[in-house]
């Protein structure tokens, strides 16, 4: 048992936690679009126009807040148009960067947009810089978002919408640096400023449009980015590029090439893994430093749209389609990562799994022959966080010189937290990442006194512990057997590999005004 004392200073009030760090991220992709979400109108299960209804309500537990959409790689080789008008009529082509496999196109712009509504979802649509022109994606604006009457407004209620759809959210490309074209940064920067000019703004629809950025610590691409806003800023003008760079970050346990099994895996991969999850922070930090130096007010955003683990595929399963189970030590890096994101929330303004169903860090895993679906440990993570959408956070600062774990020289902290407030109730995030030893943790909140207090706790048998269909809720949260309070504070014990929420009622919390 180690000691820790989790200071939360509720009177403190920071910046929002926008729900949309919570996002999510649905790729043409192995089984995530087709077998996961799309199983067609004449599927035997249970379906709304050919969306999984069951994928619905389960996705509906997490208030998915926005969904990105082709890709990821394959948004660089899909044409918007092959996915519109009768499906039967639609050409098909090769998904090169997945598996080689045949794509038929059932599922386009007006399925995407049909989930996103039955989701309550924002859309977040990418479009096609490596392989597709500009035209192109400022036709696919125009087809979603205008009103009135044009070609593409006249081309879609062709296809059977009327009105225009609300789409906040549009990438320009995807990976610029790899396989969305291979570039050098100063020639995507260049790209990025021509394809959003193109990208307009139509009605009240206003476009948030997000630069493709870096992969990890690649801090020069976040500068020539950001370059480009601060260049047309001297020429004076009118208005940005772009509303935001992203970023990409994975983590994994071993290697490129052996990144480990993502069950059955031993004490240092798990503890590589907890490394490696841990260093986002100081590399969103050093991204973050780069652009305060161009954007000192704070204007562009910083958007995190592919995040999560990353390991080798499940044995039997097509390489090319990315399936992994899904274990404690999936759902304790979800757990820090938000961490993270609530610290930085003056910044980091969103955030997408990789990916939703079936796919790397799924929170679903589902099987259309059998019609199954197990909701992962991640999912449990996003489900018992949903309490920080769009709350306040607050500072926190954990107190446990025990608490650490050396991993090649470094110590690990193996305590992480993170809070928010609304409406006089503070929550608190608590994540133990030793496998071994308990914590006993008291939670000090200063600039209010503690009334009612509750919580829910994720803490399997194992950190290797996964759910299945023949064991669908080995990991699952319970509520926190006790918790000692007093005006002050909170105690709770943290069983080894737990991720808590803790709520508490403020009394006499000052008004922020």
């Amino acid at each position: 048992m180690t000691d820790a004392t989790v200071i939360v200073n509720a009177d403190l009030p920071g910046p929002t936690i926008s729900r949309h760090v919570y996002g999510h991220f649905a790729e043409h992709l192995g089984t995530c679009i087709y077998g996961g979400i799309w199983v067609g109108e004449d599927s035997p299960l249970p379906n709304i126009g050919g969306i999984r209804a069951d994928v619905v309500e389960a996705l509906r537990e997490i208030a998915v807040p926005n969904l990105r959409w082709p890709g990821g790689c394959f948004a660089d080789e899909y044409h918007w148009r092959d996915g519109v008008g009768p499906r039967h009529e639609r050409p098909r082509m090769v998904n090169t960067h997945w598996g080689n496999v045949e794509e038929n196109n059932h599922f386009g712009t007006h399925e995407f947009m049909a989930l996103c509504e039955l989701l309550g979802a924002d859309p977040y649509v990418v479009g096609n810089v490596g392989s597709g022109t500009v035209r192109e994606m400022s036709e696919w604006v125009e087809y979603l978002t205008r009103s009135g009457s044009s070609p593409m407004v006249d081309l879609r209620r062709a296809n059977g919408r009327e009105e225009p759809w609300r789409v906040p959210f549009w990438g320009l490309g995807n990976e610029p640096w790899g396989g969305g074209g291979n570039m050098r940064a100063e020639v995507y920067a260049d790209l990025a400023r021509q394809y959003a000019t193109f990208c307009k703004n139509h009605g009240d629809n206003v476009l948030y449009r997000i630069a493709a950025g870096a992969s990890e610590d690649d801090y020069a691409w976040t500068e020539a980015l950001m370059r480009a806003v601060a260049d047309m800023r001297a020429a004076q003008f009118p208005g940005r590029p772009f509303e935001a760079v992203s970023v990409h970050y994975y983590t994994i346990g071993g290697t490129w090439t052996d990144k480990g099994p993502a069950t059955g895996f031993d004490a240092a991969a798990y503890w590589r893994t907890i490394r490696r999850a841990q260093a986002v922070e100081p590399i969103l930090r050093r991204h973050i430093a780069v652009m305060d130096r161009y954007d000192p007010e704070g204007e562009i955003g910083l958007v995190v749209d592919e995040w999560g683990t990353w390991w080798d595929v499940e044995p039997g399963t097509n390489p090319g389609f990315l399936h992994q189970q899904n274990t404690m030590r999936d759902a304790i890096v979800a757990a820090l990562h938000f961490d993270v994101f609530h610290r930085l929330a003056d910044r980091v303004v969103m955030a997408n799994l990789a990916q939703t169903v079936n796919v790397l860090q799924a929170v679903l895993l589902a099987d259309a022959e059998t019609g199954t679906l197990v909701r992962t440990p991640t999912f449990h993570v996003f489900e018992m966080s949903t309490v920080h959408h769009d709350a306040v956070a607050v500072p926190v600062h954990v107190r446990a010189p025990g608490a650490t774990h050396e991993v090649a020289g470094e110590a690990l902290p193996t305590v992480s937290a993170s809070a928010s407030v609304r409406d006089g109730v503070c929550h608190v995030s608590l994540t133990n990442v030793d496998p071994e030893r308990s914590v006993d943790a008291v939670v000090e909140i200063r600039g209010a006194r503690v009334g009612a207090v509750g919580g829910r706790i994720l803490a399997p048998e194992s950190v290797g512990a996964f759910n299945a269909p023949d064991h669908p809720d080995d990991v699952a949260p319970r509520p926190v057997d006790e918790l000692e309070v007093t005006p002050g504070t909170v105690r709770v014990t943290l069983p080894p590999h737990a991720f808590a929420v803790v709520r508490v009622d403020l009394h006499d919390l000052p008004d922020p005004r």
